[in-house]
């Protein structure tokens, strides 16, 4: 079986630009992707998300990103991404859903099915799509409702006449509520207290940010939401929701009962649907033989290099969990792999000399 020089998982933006710096090196790889067509993530996004909404897309590295418009972002992101595939002639090869990577010998195989690829180094592009999070609460199992991921969010129109309880304190939570509210009577209740911001998001703050998730991983610690910390703020289609109070914040329930959510304090309230838009988790179970995960429960990171297996790399992890974060981390997760397959060549010329 022949073995590539690199193996990337994911076709998503940090995925397709880790290809391309991979390519432009001369370096053999393949890019595995599970998703049948082209777009990562954003081809599963709901359909009322434009392009306008999410203010745009980072241009992977040699190309022009779609602007911003009212096209859905469902459509105009993958139609980009293929087009890319095709103009840079990746490599891409889908669908395949990766089920573990394993050491052989000091050779990594990439399982999936009863297919196998084995490679020097390993570029892991998954994202997080495929790992939403709910948390658990006591009685979930009882709710006589409808219980729904974000990442399953079918549009307002299903929600209309029925009473929904959002979850969430992050953005898509903000973002969902502007449209169901509009549809139906909605309560918001969040874990902590949300932070809105006030100020101009600049650059140097956008920057600072980063840095804040950069030494999270740094130190192995599970990264944060670039997004997450921003601090929340409003768009001009929201502000419809905020008068009629959908913003109004309500403390997190104890827990679920079959008509509804009970709280610490007692009181009740009613509930046809729970919208839990509580975020998602690295989709990185597959590199559980590797034994990356720090003491701290994350993968610690020296920029995108596995620390505790500098073979891998990770992009759109952590602080390149963005599209302009994931165009950078494939450069610098190709220049990773360029480095270690210079210094394994070293080795084994040393070692038959």
């Amino acid at each position: 079986m022949e073995i590539l020089d690199s193996l990337v998982i994911g076709a998503g933006q940090a995925g397709l630009s880790a290809s391309y710096h991979l390519r432009r090196r001369g370096l053999s790889h393949v890019v595995l992707e599970a998703d049948p067509a082209p777009g990562g993530a954003w081809q599963h996004r709901w359909d009322s998300l434009t392009m306008r909404d999410v203010h745009g897309v980072a241009a992977l590295p040699g190309s022009e990103a779609p602007g911003e418009s009212g096209l859905r972002a469902n459509e105009a992101v993958p139609a980009y991404f293929a087009a890319y595939e095709r103009a840079h002639d990746l490599p891409v090869v889908r669908p395949v859903r990766v089920d573990r990577v394993t050491d052989d010998d000091g050779v990594l195989v990439t399982h999936a099915g009863g297919r196998r690829w084995t490679s020097r180094t390993l570029v892991n592009a998954t994202g997080t799509w495929r790992h939403p999070f709910v948390p658990r609460y006591p009685g979930m199992e009882t709710f006589a409702g409808e219980q729904l991921h974000a990442a399953d969010y079918p549009g307002a129109e299903h929600f209309r006449d029925r009473r929904t309880v959002v979850v969430g304190g992050g953005a898509s939570a903000v973002q969902l509520l502007g449209e169901i509210a509009l549809v139906t009577d909605t309560l918001w209740v969040t874990r902590r207290e949300p932070v809105w911001r006030t100020d101009e998001f600049t650059p140097e703050v956008g920057r600072a940010v980063v840095a804040l998730v950069e030494e999270r991983v740094r130190q192995g610690l599970p990264p944060t939401s670039v997004v997450g910390v921003t601090g929340l703020m409003l768009r001009p289609q929201e502000l419809e929701a905020e008068r009629l109070g959908a913003y109004d914040r309500h403390p997190m329930f104890a827990r679920v009962e079959p008509a509804g959510v009970r709280f610490p304090d007692g009181a009740f309230e009613p509930a046809d649907v729970i919208l839990w838009a509580t975020g998602f988790r690295p989709a990185v179970t597959h590199l559980g033989p590797l034994g990356l995960r720090s003491p701290h429960g994350g993968v610690q990171l020296d920029g995108t290099t596995a620390v505790a297996d500098p073979r891998v790399q990770l992009v759109g992890y952590g602080p390149s969990a963005s599209t302009i974060g994931a165009n950078r981390a494939g450069r610098t997760a190709a220049r990773g792999v360029a480095q270690w397959l210079d210094q394994w060549l070293d080795r084994a010329e040393a070692a038959t000399a």
